[in-house]
This record gives structure tokens, sequence and C-alpha cells, in this order.
């Protein structure tokens, strides 16, 4: 063996493994950049061309607020920037208020509207804008949005100026009003036996959600980090507080919303997976890396009901989504017919098989139907996209399942509620 070979060790298969669905991920963003051009015109985000007279004639004409996430930028700087883009349109100086972790924008945005505020712009993360968007739910009084986080999906899929911080600032404050949906994603307790099988997992760690997730709330509490002790005894004897994984939650009626995506297994494990350093430095690319460490993952076992359907039978499946848009990052569209004002929510039933084989013939799937092609000329397929749409959704899967909603997580789950709330909410666009 020559010196320099001492160097040189050999790649493992999940490395090889990593490195090719990295390269076919790269590919496939660079084709979807070429399908959403294709398509943008062809499948616009709203159904609707208008908001409807009678929302228009709800404006108020109290000042602007912004729900601002210090996570995510100079406070000083978005204020400084706010105050003068409303100034310069002829508003009042803004009203001011910051998240917490405790509370991640929802009281902020009810204080900002007994306050009289005209128009909330939620300014962080998508769990900042969910925030804002459940406390501005029904109320008619317009979100605004300046994106300072990772994906910013919400921002994308409303082809926001996202190139500009004054022009959104200016969208935001002077833009046009639209009615879109919402989404409402629910889950069961789970039972103390579930809750047992959850922590001898692989993926139980769940990342510390009030640290790990933007909205700072998903999950709180309920699943511990695996480094952390787990035994009722140990934790006694350390002086905290024994593990609440078999309690229910306080409200175990709690809806999350969602304006993106909710879903269950591979993306939400996509999600809880996602370095927050690497998000830092490479952005939505952070969840691809994330991803590939799952690619052989574990399948989901399930029954769909799909509103006053009969229950399907059992299916397997990598994931399932609930979307209100159709386009991730990358310009990718993974469900072309979303429509944010439809009343619709549509459902995705995604597999694979064949190990990377499937995932490079979901991407290529993923890429023709961007492009408008939606019939499959190959004879043998081992990827596969099933639709449907609906406006409530019932998930019962055979074991826990991660959930996610917009990036946040939510725990886990084996049965899952999701609904649309047609015209939920107004929000500003260009």
């Amino acid at each position: 063996m020559e010196p320099r070979d001492r160097y040189l060790a050999p790649m493992t298969w999940e490395a090889w493994v990593a490195v090719a669905a990295l390269t076919l991920a790269l590919v496939a963003v660079a084709l979807g950049l070429a399908a959403w051009r294709a398509v943008r015109r062809r499948t616009p985000s709203f159904a609707e061309p208008r908001l409807p007279e009678k929302a228009a004639d709800e404006t108020r004409s109290g000042p602007p607020a912004v729900v601002f996430n210090p996570s995510k930028g100079d406070a000083r700087a978005v204020r400084a920037l706010v105050t003068q883009t409303a100034t310069d349109v002829g508003m009042p100086e803004p009203l001011w208020f910051e998240t917490t972790v405790e509370d991640p924008g929802l009281g902020q945005t009810r204080e900002a509207l007994e306050r009289g505020a005209s128009v909330v712009i939620a300014a962080g993360g998508d769990g900042t804008v969910r925030a804002v968007a459940e406390g501005l739910a029904g109320t008619g009084v317009p979100m605004g949005l300046l994106p300072l986080g990772t994906g910013n999906l919400f921002a994308r899929n409303l082809d926001l100026p996202l190139s500009s911080q004054r022009e959104m600032v200016a969208t935001a404050l002077t833009g046009r009003n639209r009615v879109v949906d919402l989404g409402w994603l629910r889950t069961e307790p789970l039972t103390e036996e579930e809750a047992g099988a959850v922590r001898g997992r692989d993926d139980a760690s769940t990342a510390r959600s009030a640290e790990r997730t933007a909205s700072g709330q998903a999950a709180k509490g309920r699943y511990l980090d695996p480094a952390h002790p787990q035994d009722p005894g140990q934790l006694e004897e350390a002086g905290a507080v024994p593990p609440d994984i078999d309690a229910p939650p306080d409200d175990p009626d709690k809806e999350h919303v969602f304006l993106v995506i909710g879903g269950l297994g591979f993306d939400a494990a996509m999600v809880a997976g996602a370095d927050e350093d690497l998000k830092a430095r490479l952005g939505w690319i952070a969840y691809f890396v994330a991803g590939v460490r799952h690619l052989a993952g574990r399948k989901i076992r399930a029954t769909v009901e799909l509103g006053d359907s009969v229950q399907s039978g059992l299916i397997t499946a990598r994931t399932i989504l609930f979307a209100n848009v159709g386009r991730l990052p990358g310009g990718v569209v993974l469900l072309p017919d979303a429509q944010i004002d439809d009343g619709y929510l549509d459902v995705a039933v995604i597999d694979t098989r064949g190990g990377l084989i499937g995932w490079a013939d979901l991407l290529r799937k993923v890429t023709l139907q961007g492009l408008g092609i939606r019939k499959d000329l190959l004879p043998y397929s081992t990827g596969s996209i099933r639709f449907r749409r609906a406006q409530e959704v019932v998930v019962r899967t055979e074991e826990p399942e991660h959930v996610q909603v917009d990036g946040d997580l939510v725990g886990f789950a084996t049965t899952i509620y999701a609904r649309t709330e047609k015209g939920g909410l107004v929000v500003r666009t260009a």
C-alpha cells in the first residue's frame, strides 16, 4: 500500500446512497425550476380572480402592526424599515410585538387586534406565519408577510417579491387583499401502550420541540430526547419533572392551523431530522439533506377516510400529505392542482419501491407532472403519487407516526384529522 492510500478511507454504501440521492435531488430542483416557470401561468395559486366585495369593505383604519420573531433577524433594522415604509405611504407608526418561546405569535396578534390594527404583518419564518394566521382566522383583518425563515413556503405560493424586503413591506401595507383557505389538523393522544412503543424507536426524539420548531410550541414537552433520562425514578432523583409522554395534552382537541402542507411519515421525519445549523447555512436545502437519512426508512400502514366516504382498505406509503398549496422550495410543483382558495385539501399518498431507484422514479414523476405530463408512459413504475381532494380527511395508522404542519412538529400520532376552512383568512398580495 502506497503511503497516500492510508488516508483514503473507502466510502460506505450509506455514503454512496446519500451522495446519489443528493445529486438526484439537486437535478430534480433544477428541473423543478423549469417546470415551475412552465406551469406558473397554467396553474395559478388562486381559483378566484379577486376578493369578494363584502370582504373588501371590511377594512380598518387603524395602525399597522408587526409580529416579529427576534430569532430571525435584526429587530432594529426591521422595525426601522417598516416604520419608514409606513411613513412613506401615509400610515400611522406601526405597533410592534415580539414573539417568545412561550407565545410564538398568537397572543401578540390578538393584542394587535384589540388595539385596532388594520393589518398584522408576520415577520419571521413559517411558524410565525402560522401563529399570526391562527390569531387572524375569521376576523377579516388582513395578514401581511415579511418572510425571514428557511422555507417561506406560503409567501412563495403567493408569488410575493421575496428578493426585496422593502417591496415585501410595501406589499404588506398597501397590497391587494385576497381571501385564502386555512387548513386545520388535530391528532388524538397516544395510548399508554403506543407511547411506550415510541420510546424504544430510533426516531423517538422530536428534538425538544420548543427549541427545534419555529413556532416554539408544537408537541411541547410530550417527547424526550434519548440523551435525557426517561425513567421516572431517575428524573425524580435529578429533581426533574417526570415525562408526560403517557399523559394526554392539556387540550386534546387542539387544532393546529396550516397554510401550506400538513403531513405524516417521511415528510414529517425529514422535518424532525433537519439540522438547525445546516438550515441557517443552506436554507431549505437542509431538508433535502435530512431526507437522505430517511430514504430507506419504515413505511406507513394506514387507512384513509375522505369526507363522508367509506374508509379505505389498508394502504402502505412513505408519506401522506394534506396540501393547501402545491409548490415546494426550488420551484418543485408537487401538487399541480392545489389552489389556495378552492375550499379543498389536496391529499397525496406517496410511495416508493426498490430503494433509491424508487425515489429516482418518484422525482421523475414529480418533474413530469410539473410540466403538465400526467400520463406515465413507462410500463413499470417504482414510485407513485395518488391524488385525492376532500374537505375533511381522517388517517389512522397502525403505528405512531411523526406529524408536521408547515414545518413544525406536532408530535407522534396514530389518528390524524385534517380539514379545510374555506375563506378563513385574508392576506395581502402584490
